[in-house]
């Protein structure tokens, strides 16, 4: 059957999620040493954040915890980590947090000229197991729908959060194309919905999985003419 949805991952697909969140860690512990000023502190650095954060997220898998649960409660105990114990810092670092991740959202080059050629002949949409809302990231009014594992109980690579998707636009899993760069992730979840998958390999890193994609590209920009060929 010919393709007529299209469903994007986000994070590190659409842009530079590592770039991102490392640059609001490091605005997070800019506000943290100025509230907290001393040795501990000082000594601090982003990859213990990012540290604290994973131990945080995998005792919390399964637990049915939002992503923005988890990123403050990964800031309470690092503030505690810092000989504090402020959940109203927390809360605040939280909050400097999303908003520098937000703000410092810079779209791939071959993102909105791909979402326009696409967007009179597809639906199209978001599959992320983050939490970052279009409607934040310079793409209002782009995507008919943006399923969020978080919301559902299911992420990738479960093929439960693909069939929401295939719900929502109310089409069959062979009529929906899913794009993303993670092969454990997005191809695989998606292929176990049977929903079509293509791998978006801007390095150009060997495939040392038995995870076969649809496609394979190095940039959005040949997704056009490979949807025309399904």
């Amino acid at each position: 059957m010919p393709v007529t949805a299209v469903s994007f991952d986000a994070d590190d697909t659409l842009w530079d999620f590592e770039f991102v969140m490392r640059r609001a860690l490091a605005h997070v512990l800019e506000e943290l040493r100025r509230a907290l000023p001393g040795p501990a502190t000082d000594a601090l650095t982003v990859e213990a954040m990012i540290e604290i954060r994973d131990r945080v997220a995998a005792a919390r898998r399964g637990q049915g915890a939002r992503l923005t649960d988890i990123r403050q409660e990964a800031f309470a105990e690092t503030v505690r980590v810092c000989g504090h114990g402020s959940d109203e810092l927390a809360a605040h670092l939280t909050a400097v947090y999303f908003t520098r991740r937000y703000e410092d959202v810079r779209l791939y080059p071959d993102v909105l000229p791909t979402l326009d050629a696409l967007g009179p002949r597809y639906v199209l949409g978001l599959v992320s197991n983050g939490n970052s809302y279009p409607e934040r990231c310079g793409l209002q009014g782009r995507f008919r729908f943006a399923i969020f594992a978080e919301d559902h109980g299911a992420e990738k690579p479960d093929p439960a959060l693909f069939r929401v998707a295939l719900r929502q636009v109310g089409c069959g899993p062979g009529q929906m194309l899913h794009v993303g760069d993670s092969l454990g992730n997005d191809v695989l979840g998606a292929r176990r919905a049977g929903v079509r998958a293509v791998w978006l390999n801007r390095s150009g890193a060997a495939n040392g999985t038995d995870i076969r994609p649809d496609a394979e590209i190095r940039s959005l920009a040949e997704l056009p003419a490979i949807c025309g060929d399904f």
